[in-house]
């Protein structure tokens, strides 16, 4: 059953990467440059997985769990945080915003597959 994603990521090269593995499993991939245009976009849109870089201008990825975590319509979407870093305090701000998974970049497509097929609601 196809889902709809959001990448959050301000390299494009990456949210065409986090697109081409997805896509092809069927999935509808929405995409934001920054946190802030992600946080506009889902104030209206419900989505079934957001996957979020941490680092990115305006509103980073952390922040945007936070701020998604407080609104009825995103309280209990998935939302896996990409990025370079895997430190383990940052992995607790990021569980203590209420993400749902870290995946550390560069990642590979089976790994970004088998995290989107073990949080996706079915």
């Amino acid at each position: 059953m196809s889902k709809t994603i959001i990448t959050v990521d301000d390299a494009q090269t990456m949210r065409k990467m986090i697109r081409f593995t997805l896509q092809p499993t069927g999935h509808q991939i929405l995409e934001a440059a920054d946190g802030q245009e992600a946080y506009e976009m889902l104030q209206s849109k419900p989505v079934d997985l957001i996957i979020t870089d941490v680092n990115m201008p305006r509103l980073n990825g952390i922040e945007l769990t936070r701020k998604l975590r407080s609104t009825p319509l995103h309280r209990a979407t998935p939302i896996v945080l990409l990025t370079t870093e895997s430190s383990p305090e940052k992995k607790n701000q990021g569980r203590e915003a209420g993400a749902t998974g870290w995946i550390v970049k560069p990642f590979n497509q089976q790994q970004l597959l088998a995290l989107v097929t073990k949080v996706l609601p079915n």
